[in-house]
């Protein structure tokens, strides 16, 4: 490059800044698209680069293009397209030479790092091309109250009822909406078809309005960064400003199902009672018919504080009045002109998303066991969707159609929120619609020309046994492209079946698409080619015993439908017991990974280690095997019944007992049960039918022994034919094979659950005994905070004036750690510390701790080295005690320095407390939420060790949050327990260095505290 910087605007300049960003992107978030940077993005909203990561970014600049661009371009410059004006616009005074290709980038002396969060620092999310809101605007200093929207070109602005994709720059769901809002407020996002054939159509500037209007309801109670909401709603327009409203809030959203089965409302409200329980769920929206029903949750689910339906949250305004709508960052501006102090809620708007952030909680079917929610980013849902859209090949002029419920994966990521981004606009039908009357699916699809929709397999042989020749009469399906089937086992006669039936009314063989995913992976992990019929892959018996899937034409040959190859940018592989990677053909356990993959299952962390296969892969619990690179699915892994030798697979024995007539379609349990005496598995089939008659029922038995051993070769050791209701199901209709057994073997398949009026006076009683819980448990929590608020004014004072008396800060120090250990030891709270080995003896060294309550800093007095020094937030040492302590204890004070932009949150001050052969302690999150998680880590005390050869030692603390949560006063006893790691020793001070550094003592602390390491 030559020294002299192009001119203003120049692409080159441009090019190459782009570039180096894209760089530093990557490495920071390794599998990120370094491709992706466009001129326009936020460095610090869109890119995640805070402002140690800024100042590393211009030193690369300067080094590239040997151009020493003033101090104040780091507080100014949001965007790469700002950095190429102020390059360009550099003085010929401060052109440097430039570095030779490839040379790494120097970092100057003079830019020390951070050491902690710094709030003020960051900046509000804006969509791409919008105008972030400025985050040092005073109250009444004429600041506008939030971004205005800039105008789109008439150029580039969609024309109403044409697609428009999200920029790929797009890093949150946030971002995605508001691109649309803006862009085409008024072009059709959602075509809500109502029960009784009538449409309401949704805009996207509808959904984001009210979505602002639920955000600031849900600030207003309270609700905050990280926080869960349950939304427990049907298919209505309600559902889509729920779970936008959330995370403007910057919320998590948790989607569970209704109430739809009134005599089993017991066992509903047990199972949704424990998914609100492990979701910590704050608030539930639900709809006015279940209100009291959602109400009674409560008592099973301690965090719960409301109920509430979404018009009593938000009424909807009929009148949006003049000017723009309400901004979703209001919120945020009155806590910070209230000059809010709370750690726990920081001054500034909660929803500065990245892509980082979690962006849902995805409750799994159950149908192996326990429900798990799966913990899923807004990096994890992007990349899905491009990756669907990719692997699906949409385009503009599509359309979708779906029924399927808006609280499963596949309706909720699939359908609409895929939709969402690429802009094609999607009709929604309810369940029940679709379920009462198939018929009205396949009439959308036609009343809309539509090209795209999904469907697990049952739906297609319900097509197929209940639409009416008559309701096929004008029925025109030649518009379909793809139309997926997924889900559950997808089998080769309904395939058969379906094709044949509606070929007739134009449907193409090659629009049939089968496809896999699970929730772990977002949705969507594989897909079969375009334009190819299903194909069915024809093995020999012998694979049951071998595991080997040799080709055969035979006619008792095994079938197994191609479910194709993995989504662009994912992986999949076959790996035997061992975790050892099997050839093509042979069967194991399939794995899969890529940017799609689960940050985790919520607060379950031995369950998802359960599941990591190392170096990013995740177990899928699924069994199959690769065939042409595509995979083939022969079963779940826990629900395949091994007898005599030979492995059965369930859905083969259930699709068998579904076809004789009498049993009720879809309601048919196939499970093994161990048999001591044969030293093998019995196989049981149960299966639903209405009939009575005790002969009916006896031919009805012999049939079904009869198929089933001459499919599988083997007869059934049990038939159980039971009442309506009996196979246990999941939410999204797939068997619950291992409750249904639990169900068999204790003599419950037919009793029920008791009357409604039985099961609801229980609810009442569970849910009394929980408010009662509540109730003694506030009485005792106000009673422990006002014991240590005691101990507090009794041991404050002597505290104070010994520390004030204190002539060295050594000696201060002393008298802090002496006076955390007596409150430790009076706090009725157990307090243990492991790994204390690693801290003795130790060179001055960097510790760094996670950061989950105000009570951490005594945890860590109290159990930690005494001589430590603490780098505390400048404001902390206006509070009159504290200043003192913090003073004469000689605390490092970090501030931000709006003079000296590369001055950095007093990084400087920690390098030369380690170069004057102190310790030091940092929280690298800076501060904490009431939500568990870690939050990112800052890199400054990464940067000070790596400089100055010092080893960072991680240190987990558990407990501390339950003990003194954000947003509350009231204190629990419990117990906390520190965790010392090894001390990691840096090996050099480069930047991917100080990367390592960061990402292994986040792991490392993350794996100790028990919590979530999502952003």
């Amino acid at each position: 490059m030559p020294d002299t910087p192009p001119p203003d605007g120049d692409t080159v300049l441009q090019r190459r800044i782009l570039e180096l960003v894209g760089q530093l992107v990557a490495e920071l978030r390794p599998g990120s698209a370094a491709a992706g940077v466009n001129p326009d993005d936020s460095l610090e909203r869109d890119l995640g680069l805070g402002s140690l990561e800024q100042v590393e970014l211009l030193s690369r600049i300067e080094r590239a293009t040997g151009v020493r661009v003033p101090n104040t371009v780091l507080g100014n410059a949001d965007t790469p397209a700002d950095l190429a004006r102020a390059v360009a616009a550099a003085p010929p005074a401060s052109r440097r030479p430039t570095a030779p290709p490839g040379a790494q980038p120097a970092r100057p002396d003079s830019a020390p790092h951070a050491a902690e969060s710094d709030p003020a620092s960051h900046r509000p999310t804006a969509p791409p091309g919008g105008q972030p809101a400025r985050p040092d605007s005073a109250p009444g200093d004429g600041a506008d109250s939030g971004p205005q929207a800039p105008e789109t070109p008439p150029a580039v602005r969609p024309a109403l009822g044409t697609a428009a994709a999200a920029p790929e720059s797009a890093a949150t769901l946030v971002d995605v909406l508001e691109w649309h809002a803006q862009a085409s407020p008024d072009r059709p996002h959602i075509h809500l078809r109502e029960d009784d054939g009538r449409e309401r159509t949704l805009t996207y500037g509808w959904l984001r309005r009210r979505a602002v209007e639920v955000a600031a309801a849900l600030r207003a109670r309270g609700i905050g960064q990280r926080d869960t909401v349950a939304i427990m709603l049907r298919t209505e327009a309600a559902f889509f400003p729920a779970f936008f409203g959330t995370l403007f809030a910057g919320a998590i959203p948790v989607p569970v199902y209704p109430p739809f089965r009134p005599d089993r409302i017991a066992e509903y409200a047990q199972r949704q009672g424990r998914i609100l329980s492990n979701a910590g769920a704050r608030l539930l929206i639900t709809f006015a018919a279940v209100e009291r029903l959602a109400a009674l949750l409560r008592g099973q689910a301690p965090t719960l504080s409301a109920v509430a339906t979404l018009d009593e949250l938000a009424p909807e305004s009929r009148d949006e009045g003049p000017g723009r709508p309400p901004d979703w960052r209001e919120g945020g501006r009155a806590d910070a002109r209230r000059g809010n102090r709370d750690e726990g809620r920081p001054g500034r708007p909660p929803g500065w998303l990245t892509g980082d952030d979690p962006a849902l909680i995805q409750y799994t079917s159950g149908s192996t066991g326990q429900p798990k929610g799966v913990l899923l980013t807004h990096a994890n849902l992007l990349a899905n969707i491009r990756a669907i859209r990719d692997g699906l090949g949409i385009r503009p002029d599509d359309v979708a159609v779906s029924w399927l419920p808006l609280y499963h994966d596949m309706g909720l990521i699939g359908a609409w929120l895929g939709s969402l981004y690429t802009g094609v606009p999607v009709v929604i039908l309810s369940p029940l619609a679709f379920l009462s009357r198939p018929a009205r699916w396949l009439q959308a699809i036609h009343a809309h020309r539509a090209t795209l929709s999904v469907a697990p397999n049952f739906a297609f042989d319900l097509c197929v046994a209940k639409i009416a020749d008559d309701e096929m009469a004008g029925l025109d399906l030649g518009s379909l492209r793809v139309l997926l089937n997924g889900s559950e086992a997808i089998l080769p006669r309904t395939l058969t079946r379906f094709a044949e039936r509606f070929a007739p009314v134009g449907l193409r063989p090659d629009a049939l698409r089968p496809v896999y995913g699970l929730a772990e992976c977002s949705v969507g992990l594989a897909v079969t080619p375009p334009r190819r019929p299903p194909r069915v892959d024809r093995v020999a018996p012998a694979f049951r015993t071998t595991g080997r899937a040799e080709p055969s034409a035979g006619p008792d040959a095994l079938e197994f439908v191609s479910c194709g190859a993995a989504l662009p940018r994912h992986e999949m592989r076959v790996v035997d017991e061992h975790g050892a990677q099997l050839g093509e053909r042979r069967e194991g356990r399939v794995q899969f990974r890529g940017p799609s993959t689960m940050a985790g299952y919520y607060r379950n962390p031995a369950a998802t280690r359960a599941v990591a296969a190392g170096a990013g892969w995740l177990d899928s619990g699924d069994l199959g095997y690769l065939a042409g690179g595509e995979v083939h699915l022969t079963g779940r892994r826990k629900d395949v019944i091994i007898k005599a030798g030979r492995n059965i697979y369930p859905h083969e024995a259930e699709a068998v007992v579904d076809a004789v007539d009498g049993v009720r379609k879809g309601c048919v349990a196939a499970f093994g049960v161990p048999d001591a005496d044969l030293g093998t598995e019995r196989l049981v089939v149960v299966a639903e039918t209405r009939a009575t008659e005790p002969a009916r029922r006896g031919e009805m038995r012999r049939e079904i022994v009869e198929r089933v051993a001459g499919a599988l070769g083997v007869p059934p050791d049990t038939v159980a034919l039971a009442l309506p209701g009996a196979v246990l199901k999941t939410s999204s209709g797939k068997v619950r094979r291992g409750a249904t057994r639990d169900a068999w073997r204790a003599g419950r398949l037919d009793r029920g659950a008791g009357s409604r009026a039985r099961q609801m006076a229980a609810l009442v009683w569970a849910a009394a005994r929980g408010r009662g819980r509540r109730a003694a448990d506030f009485l005792l929590r106000a009673a422990y905070t006002l014991y240590m608020a005691g101990l507090l004014v009794v041991l404050t004072p002597p505290l104070w004036l010994l520390v004030r008396a204190s002539r060295r800060p050594r000696t201060a120090r002393r008298w802090l750690s002496r006076f955390a250990r007596l409150l430790a030891a009076a706090s009725l709270s157990r307090v243990t510390a492991s790994g204390l080995e690693h801290a003795r003896g130790l060179e001055p060294a960097v510790f760094v701790a996670n950061h989950a309550s105000f009570a951490d800093s005594v945890v860590v007095l109290a159990t930690l080295p005494g001589g430590l020094r603490f780098a505390a937030k400048s404001r902390l040492a206006d509070y009159p005690i504290l200043k003192t302590l913090i003073r004469r204890s000689g605390y490092l004070r970090i501030e931000k320095d709006a003079a000296q932009p590369r001055r950095m949150e007093g990084a400087d001050a920690v390098r030369a407390a380690l170069d004057a052969g102190e310790s030091m302690f940092v929280f690298p999150e800076g501060r904490f939420v009431r939500a568990p998680g870690l939050l990112p880590f800052r890199l400054g005390a990464f940067r000070a060790a790596a400089e100055a050869g010092r080893p960072i030692v991680p240190v987990a603390l558990t407990g501390t949050r339950r003990l003194f949560p954000a947003g509350t006063v009231l204190l629990r006893r419990g117990r906390i327990r520190v965790a010392v790691a090894p001390p990691l020793r840096p090996r050099s001070a480069e930047w991917s260095e100080i990367v390592r550094l960061r990402d292994e003592a986040r792991r490392v602390i993350a794996e100790h505290a028990g919590e979530e390491s999502v952003a």
